[in-house]
């Protein structure tokens, strides 16, 4: 019997999987903070006017809460290079296992992607005005940038995860560009 594949989820996961789910738990990432720290040249910008997408930054007092994805058994190996075609598309991402705290008090071991600090995509240290700028104004492959953002932030809403930083880039890249506006 194959091992349960778990896949931790804090941005754009949370919303579009894209593999079969088995289940899906609220859970948190110790020791990690999601932040908009990775340029983004593909999905959500371009090599000559990046975008910025979320990612799991290390940090020693921090957690992230998101949403830890049990995949339909039979569906691991399928699921694993999907993700990594997604997710590693620039290298920018490290590939993780992560030991994640579910809501019902289990923990497991997740396949998450983090970010790789010493790759030239890492921005970690901007400021919430420079970012909200970038999203605003960002378009790649997957559409525009504060699409990827407003979606994001929604579905933590929803799920009752308060995230403060992405809530208040939300309404600033509103203000910047109202939806509908292109």
């Amino acid at each position: 019997m194959p091992e349960t594949l778990w896949v931790f989820g804090y941005g754009s996961l949370i919303w579009n999987p894209e593999f079969p789910v088995a289940e899906a738990r609220v859970a948190r990432a110790s020791g990690w903070h999601r932040s908009f720290c990775m340029r983004s040249i593909h999905h959500r910008g371009s090599v000559a006017e990046p975008g910025l997408v979320l990612a799991l930054d290390a940090a020693a007092d921090a957690v992230c809460d998101g949403v830890a994805f049990r995949v339909e058994p039979g569906a691991e190996d399928d699921t694993v290079s999907l993700l990594r075609a997604r997710e590693l598309i620039s290298s920018a991402y490290l590939e993780a296992r992560l030991r994640v705290a579910l809501d019902d008090g289990r923990r497991v071991d997740a396949l998450c992607y983090v970010i790789d600090r010493a790759h030239e995509q890492y921005c970690g240290g901007l400021s919430l005005e420079e970012q909200a700028q970038i999203i605003a104004m960002a378009h790649g492959g997957r559409g525009p940038n504060r699409e990827y953002l407003w979606a994001t932030a929604a579905h933590l809403q929803e799920l009752g995860i308060a995230d403060p930083e992405l809530a208040w880039l939300s309404d600033r890249v509103r203000a910047l560009r109202p939806p509908g506006n292109k």
